[in-house]
């Protein structure tokens, strides 16, 4: 059987959306999260199969600036809303529209791709590699305390409107997305994603609550929560439900922690995404009763591999040529000289005998310098061709601060 795939017409919108739906289930989105993924669906980058009038699969792109190793933020193709109709799976409609979508996005002049998928095994074989992973955990505020450091007491904290309080919230992130790799630049119209709270959606939490961490008149931290009120026979036992938190400095961090750790008539704070490396777990007493877990969160995909490793830094001196693996996007493949250190890159072509082999996918996964090559090497899937190459790859790729996607696409 014969499909068209064509670019999305804005007027094939909530038909295009409606099959994404379907095909995660058949839950329909909340008026206000199909409002604003409206507003934020890029048509002229969206995707869709067509069988005659029948739309069987959906994918698109947003366009991102990534923050990667060294503080750069370049841009990377946000692939999103990816979906195959149940009666057309096993039919390579998935696979034309990622042909199509890598195309799309290197013609763009875009080196990197990233995505967060539903199904982690999927995106392998596109040569997209888990590159960060986020951490959960549920602190029992009954049996743990908060060790903070000195000079929190003189954080003044104020409950806000977030709606009010979002131009200032937006500022503190923007100015910690260089900090860490794997942060995007948020672009206008993305400002409201985290205030995106349909009532539907609360689980019988309250209405999302802002609290503003301020010195000398300067908002300097944030955090956006919600209270979930419960009761027992021996008393409150509600959950603060922790939706985002940015602060530009450890004490300012430090109260805001505090502060979620006191409220009143509850007893657990929900963390569902913070970065593996999270000063909240060195300020509390006993992290086995915070009960943390890691799941996978960003997955890249080097599109232009050259480019791509030319646009991040490396926190040590490296000089190492790559046999690299690319079936998928076969003008990858080869051998690549990577130099450089922590004031920038090149990364050419060459002809010389290669130092370490592997595929696209592993470069994916450390390039944001939260997965270490020597891992990848442990499970077979990059090898070391001189001796020494791989420490000196892996040191280099790596960073001091994990890499984190601070919110979902």
């Amino acid at each position: 059987m014969t499909y068209e795939l064509r670019v999305l017409d804005p007027a094939e919108w909530d038909d295009w959306f409606g099959k994404l739906e379907l095909a995660f289930g058949g839950v329909p989105e909340s008026p206000e999260e199909r409002a604003l993924w409206q507003e934020l669906t890029e048509c002229d980058r969206s995707i869709g199969v067509w069988d005659g009038e029948e739309c069987v699969g959906t994918a698109g792109a947003f366009s991102f600036r990534l923050s990667v190793p060294g503080g750069a933020v370049v841009p990377a193709a946000g692939v999103t809303m990816v979906g195959v109709a149940p009666t057309h799976r096993r039919r390579g409609i998935l696979t034309s529209m990622m042909r199509r979508q890598l195309d799309d996005v290197r013609a763009g002049g875009e080196s990197l791709a990233v995505l967060t998928a539903s199904e982690p095994e999927i995106y392998g074989r596109f040569g997209y590699g888990i590159a960060t992973y986020t951490t959960r955990a549920v602190i029992d505020t009954t049996r743990v305390r908060l060790s903070v450091p000195e000079g929190t007491d003189a954080v003044r904290l104020r409950l806000a409107d977030p709606a009010k309080a979002a131009e200032a919230c937006e500022s503190v992130y923007a100015r910690r997305v260089a900090a860490r790799p794997g942060m995007l630049a948020r672009q206008p119209g993305w400002e409201r994603l985290p205030l995106l709270d349909p009532p539907g959606e609360r689980g019988d939490a309250s209405a999302r609550q802002c609290v503003l961490a301020e010195r000398d008149g300067e908002v300097v931290g944030y955090a956006l929560y919600a209270v979930k009120p419960e009761w027992t026979h021996a008393g409150a036992d509600g959950t603060v439900v922790l939706k985002d938190l940015e602060a530009l400095d450890p004490v300012a961090e430090a109260a805001l922690w505090r502060f979620l750790c006191s409220i009143d008539l509850t007893s657990s704070v929900q963390i569902n995404s913070r970065p593996v490396d999270s000063a909240w777990q060195h300020l509390v007493s006993d992290v086995r009763r915070c009960a943390p877990t890691q799941r996978d969160a960003l997955h890249v995909r080097l599109v232009e591999l050259g480019a791509a490793l030319e646009a991040r830094a490396y926190q040590a001196p490296v000089d190492v040529v790559f046999e690299v693996a690319d079936a998928f996007c076969p003008w990858n493949e080869g051998r690549w000289r990577l130099t450089g250190d922590r004031k920038g890159a090149v990364c050419a072509r060459t002809e010389e005998a290669a130092d370490v082999a592997l595929s696209v996918r592993e470069l994916g996964a450390a390039y944001l310098g939260g997965v270490s090559l020597t891992s990848l090497a442990a499970a077979g899937r990059v090898r070391e061709l001189r001796e020494g190459a791989l420490t000196e790859a892996s040191v280099a790729f790596g960073w001091p601060v994990a890499p984190w996607l601070p919110h979902g696409f």
